[in-house]
């Protein structure tokens, strides 16, 4: 049982981090009715807020650690954040003619994420 238990702890993880992105991706392109994938880039701002203040915290919690990761970062992060969705959405950007909405959620993405993520990490680290 113990190989199996983090895989059980990835699955649950990755379980709710899914049904957390598409609720969240949904809500936010209903409300923005635009052709930029805004649900997108709000859930990945959003997953590396989140994985910068987990692992800041996972670090601190000594034992809880690794079982916190393989159901938090590893599953509910790797669920809810969506690279490949974004990689699919600049493409069709780009196939659609649309260059400057493309190239805005490229540098969008990588940028507010990474912000996003440092934000994350020091407000974690003030606990």
């Amino acid at each position: 049982m113990n190989a199996l238990h983090p895989l059980l702890l990835v699955a649950i993880g990755g379980a709710l981090g899914s049904m957390a992105r598409y609720s969240t991706a949904a809500a936010v392109n209903r409300m923005m009715q635009s052709a930029f994938p805004w649900g997108t880039l709000v859930v990945n701002v959003a997953g590396s807020l989140l994985i910068g203040m987990l692992m800041v915290l996972l670090f601190k919690a000594g034992e809880w650690r690794e079982n916190g990761r393989f159901l938090l970062v590893t599953g509910m992060m790797g669920g809810f954040t969506t690279f490949s969705s974004f990689s699919w959405e600049t493409l069709k950007l780009l196939e659609d003619g649309r260059l400057i909405m493309a190239i805005t959620n490229i540098f969008a993405s990588i940028a507010i994420c990474l912000l996003a993520t440092l934000v994350g990490a020091l407000l974690a680290r003030q606990f």
